[in-house]
This record gives structure tokens, C-alpha cells and sequence, in this order.
């Protein structure tokens, strides 16, 4: 399969915006031309402990899946899952300073989104 273009972005935690101390938990990626985009997403609870002790893991764990509900659409996924691929990614990717972020996105080639996804994640979660 030739190479295609593909866009990804990290997902990040921000548990205090103020102090702009992250943890990456997540990559969402986009290729347009083969109808993918698909969030990996792991929270690494220790990791987080450390930045953030009273964090409410149960609220920030329904922010972080709510971009594998919307990457994925269907009914579940709000109005926002049932927007074109493309939409969903840069809305999903949209500048915000709350707790749950993205990295800029960033463009690349590859065969493979999936395979792409998870070497993404772990080069950059993991």
C-alpha cells in the first residue's frame, strides 16, 4: 500500500493548567484518505499521582474516553461523533486549557494508521 498523509496529536493531562506540568496519556490519529481516526489512550495512575494526589480520577477518566467514543461515533458519541472524520479530529485537537489537552498537531506519512497509532503511542506515552 503506497504511503498516505496522516495527522496525530499527543493527548495530554494537565491537572493544574496554572503550573503547565503534563502527562501524555494518549495519541489520536487521523489519516483522511483511509477513512481512520482512532485515540489510544492509557492513564498511568501513579504517574499521575505524582503531579496531582486529589485529582478526581473518575471525572478525568470520562473527559479522556470521551475521545475514543468521538473518534469512533455512532450514537454514543454526542453530537460531535456525528461530524466527518476530519471535524471530529480538529475538534478534538482544538486549542483549550482545561485538564485534558492535545499536543500540535503534527503531519507524516505511513502504509499503516493503525501501525502508525501504535508506534506513536509507544514512542510517545509509553
Amino acid at each position: 500500500m503506497p504511503e498516505q498523509v496522516f495527522e496525530y496529536a499527543v493527548i495530554r493531562v494537565v491537572p493544574k493548567v496554572e503550573r503547565e506540568e503534563f502527562l501524555n496519556v494518549g495519541v489520536i490519529v487521523l489519516c483522511q484518505k483511509l477513512n481512520f481516526l482512532r485515540a489510544h489512550i492509557q492513564v498511568n495512575k501513579s504517574r499521575l499521582a505524582t503531579l496531582c494526589a486529589e485529582l478526581d480520577e473518575n471525572v478525568l477518566l470520562e473527559h479522556i474516553q470521551s475521545f475514543e467514543r468521538v473518534c469512533a461515533g455512532g450514537t454514543d458519541s454526542g453530537p460531535i461523533g456525528q461530524l466527518p472524520l476530519a471535524e471530529r479530529f480538529r475538534w478534538l485537537t482544538a486549542a483549550r486549557s482545561t485538564m485534558v489537552q492535545t499536543s500540535h498537531v503534527h503531519p507524516g506519512l505511513c502504509a499503516d494508521p493503525n501501525q502508525m497509532l501504535a508506534h506513536l503511542f509507544k514512542q510517545l506515552v509509553v
